[in-house]
């Protein structure tokens, strides 16, 4: 069942450096689909290493009832699961089906359950056929696909992905996000892609320079061009083009 965030005042630097975050408080729903965007080195990434405990600043991190700290760690890697940008960090077993089992077998459920959940993880993202399959033999996006398997056969309450479609085709653009707008849990989902996360999110934040710019509907947002391109998030470039093959 999806569980909400909440992040209060979180700060994060790395080795003594310029504060990456800053002072970052922001809610979510359980269930909710909520995206972050910013341009490179806004500290999207960073704050997405916080829901699970792989990077630990100051501040807060709660996922449901449960604050993140070292007791808490295991608890809440149950509860999140986190789906890498490059696919090849999650995958490593002989074959796709192993790879979706790792986990949920390491959580210590007996075999039957685990061939159960997989089944039912490749089944979610349309890869039944590929179980005795090399994951590294696939495509990005097939890859892509399992490595959000992976995070699926945990049943986690929260589903955390960062840059979800990058380097992806439209069609794969298109069929990612089908997927996750049908996935129960609660999302976040950290992209440079910035259509895509208008087109599926309820909510979206925008990260400049390791503070939140703006929280808000994302048609709201990316309609407000003075926003935009002071986070150097400019989107008239896009519509000026579809201007010109479209009308």
């Amino acid at each position: 069942m999806p569980t909400g965030i909440k992040i209060e005042n979180l700060n994060f630097s790395y080795s003594h450096g310029k504060k990456v975050l800053n002072n970052v408080t922001v809610e979510i729903q359980p269930g909710e689909r909520f995206g972050i965007i910013g341009p490179s080195g806004a500290g999207k990434s960073t704050l997405l290493l916080h829901l699970n405990g792989i990077l630990s600043g100051e501040g807060i991190v709660q996922i449901g009832e449960t604050i993140v700290n070292k007791e808490s760690i295991a608890d809440v890697r149950r509860q999140v699961g986190l789906v890498f940008q490059n696919p090849d960090d999650q995958l490593f077993n002989p074959t796709v089906e192993e790879d979706v089992a790792f986990g949920p077998l390491n959580f210590g459920l007996n075999k039957e359950t685990v061939s159960g959940r997989v089944r039912e993880a490749l089944q979610a993202m349309n890869l039944t056929v590929f179980e005795k399959l090399t994951s590294h033999h696939l495509s990005l996006g097939e890859r892509k696909r399992v490595a959000l398997a992976t995070v699926l056969a945990m049943r986690p309450e929260v589903i955390a992905l960062d840059e979800p479609f990058s380097n992806l085709d439209p069609a794969m653009v298109m069929q990612l996000m089908k997927i996750l707008k049908s996935l129960d849990a609660t999302l976040v989902l950290v992209s440079q892609s910035i259509l895509p996360i208008v087109a599926c999110c309820d909510r979206m934040a925008i990260l400049k320079e390791g503070e939140i710019a703006a929280i808000g509907p994302p048609k709201q947002l990316a309609a407000n061009v003075e926003l935009m391109r002071s986070c150097d998030l400019d989107l008239s470039f896009y519509w000026e083009i579809c201007k010109e093959i479209f009308y």
